[in-house]
């Protein structure tokens, strides 16, 4: 009898241990998938959620991915989209079969329903990778994490006027758009098979991924596909205007004969580096208005309320700009300035003035921080709060450190990118090292978790986060900063006005032009 116990209690105990596991082994539409544990988590570094766009696959919608015989092991990261080379990426790690997507999950079984948070890498839609291990943090936390890839440079956007023709559509160019709610609409489709919940998607990016994130909050096609949305250093205001259709395919022509190319056939046979690797000058990196994924300017749906009104969190760096200048001088800064309208030029200096070199570089900095991030998220905060229902809530990160993604010189504060590291969990074991780090990490991956599952950032234990509103003396962005999370109005507040009143002047100008006859 003690024998039979003891077995009992054993055959007990390695069931009780099975179903404590991740769940490693799952079935999407394509077929069966076999994850790799690392910690207590699933992670799924590689599944195709469309075909290889190569061949006449290149400059065309995403398409479906085709089923496989047996188990996909999804243990290996996809290569990197083809981009230029740099220091630590070459051209042996990219390929045009780049349309993958990660997901770890911390969910045993897949009747788990966890809240799932898709991320969409930056890189100025020329370059950067999706990441496979990045989220492992946030997803320890209780929620399912997703990296997408999309194409990039001009496999991702290339216009051109064959292109439109074969299209049925009528249209070309934004395929790195598509193949973002392609991947968003798999998602949709599959990610209960990995404990998620497609009811409670989250998107969240960086840079080019928050300005993507904007997007898709302005286009049609991506409507229902998430419930929320996280934009961390980018919004898709346009001050001198997106291209529309003609002109995107104008550019794309330019880039047919600086090639020397006869035809869309002719440049279907060139290798990828030859189209987007390091010299490669193609101007056209950025969604366009083709009536179609874009309908017109996201600076005008804001201002009509004609977009997904879904709970934001925004946020950007106290120091963006040092990740792109790291030195300039007194003259080299006033030449900047020659392109500033003259009636915006005094006060452009009152609030960046440049009476030495140190100082014209800070200055620098700050107007490259203000003109690309701070006032394009503040724009967003003021017309969602204005003319949606949904909760906008406002960040701003000036937590400093030793380390940094891409800062360059001397830093006052997180460059572009480094929030990275706070939400990526790079401070995890680094509370000895890194005290005020790892604090400001903690505040923000449990701020970013709570509003992926309840559409709120509060929560018990974290000091109390308000929507935020527009009135300037009102302390209503939060402000991760010395080890803490504190109240503070507006930063910059002076010099954003004067940038978000050039912006109006500018899209009022554009606006004219368009409607003269």
């Amino acid at each position: 009898m003690k024998i039979k116990l003891f077995i009992a209690v054993c055959g007990l105990l390695g069931v009780m241990t099975l179903q404590a596991q991740p769940l490693l082994k799952t079935h999407v539409e394509t077929g069966d998938l076999e994850g790799v544990l690392e910690g207590n988590l699933a992670v799924y570094k590689a599944i195709p959620f469309a075909a290889p766009p190569v061949g006449d696959l290149r400059w065309k919608a995403p398409q479906p991915a085709k089923p496989w015989q047996g188990v996909l092991k999804a243990e290996e990261v996809a290569k990197w989209p083809p981009q230029p080379e740099r220091g630590d990426v070459s051209y042996d790690m990219m390929s045009e079969d780049c349309l993958y997507l990660s997901v770890v999950t911390p969910a045993k079984t897949v009747d788990e329903a966890l809240p799932v948070m898709v991320y969409i890498h930056g890189g100025g839609f020329r370059t950067e990778h999706y990441g496979a291990d990045l989220w492992q943090s946030l997803a320890r936390r209780g929620v399912v994490a997703v990296s997408i890839e999309y194409r990039a440079g001009a496999l991702g956007f290339l216009a051109h006027p064959e292109l439109s023709k074969e299209s049925p559509d009528g249209r070309s160019g934004n395929y790195g758009i598509l193949d973002q709610i392609f991947a968003l609409q798999w998602i949709q489709r599959n990610i209960k098979n990995f404990g998620g919940d497609p009811s409670k998607v989250t998107i969240f990016g960086e840079s080019a991924g928050s300005a993507s994130c904007h997007v898709l909050c302005s286009s049609p096609l991506a409507k229902g596909l998430f419930r929320a949305c996280i934009a961390q250093s980018g919004a898709y205001f346009m001050t001198m205007g997106s291209m529309t259709q003609q002109q995107a395919e104008q550019m794309g022509t330019m880039f047919q004969n600086q090639l020397g190319k006869k035809s869309i056939a002719e440049m279907r046979q060139m290798d990828t580096q030859s189209l987007t690797g390091t010299g490669v000058d193609f101007q056209g990196c950025a969604p366009i208005l083709d009536d179609y994924v874009l309908t017109t300017e996201p600076y005008g749906l804001y201002q009509r309320g004609e977009y997904a009104d879904v709970p934001v969190i925004v946020m950007y760096n106290s120091d963006e700009g040092a990740a792109f200048v790291e030195k300039t001088t007194v003259e080299e800064y006033m030449k900047e300035l020659s392109i500033v309208p003259p009636q915006y030029l005094d006060s452009v200096l009152a609030y960046c003035p440049a009476e030495n070199d140190e100082q014209a570089l800070f200055s620098l900095r700050d107007l490259m921080r203000d003109f690309s991030f701070g006032a394009p998220t503040d724009l967003w905060a003021r017309l969602q709060t204005k003319t949606g229902h949904s909760p906008v809530f406002y960040a701003y990160l000036t937590q400093q450190s030793d380390r940094t993604l891409i800062g360059r010189g001397k830093l006052r504060g997180p460059a572009h990118a480094d929030d990275i590291l706070y939400l990526g969990g790079a401070f995890d074991n680094e509370a000895e090292s890194h005290p005020q780090e790892k604090k400001v990490s903690d505040l923000m991956q449990q701020y970013w978790v709570n509003f992926a599952t309840n559409l709120n950032p509060n929560g018990d234990g974290l000091p109390q986060w308000p929507a935020f509103t527009p009135d300037p003396s009102a302390k209503s962005v939060m402000q991760f900063g010395n080890g803490e999370a504190t109240l503070i109005p507006v930063p910059n507040q002076k010099i954003i006005s004067l940038i978000e009143q050039f912006f109006d002047w500018m899209y009022s100008q554009k606006t004219m032009k368009t409607e003269t006859p």
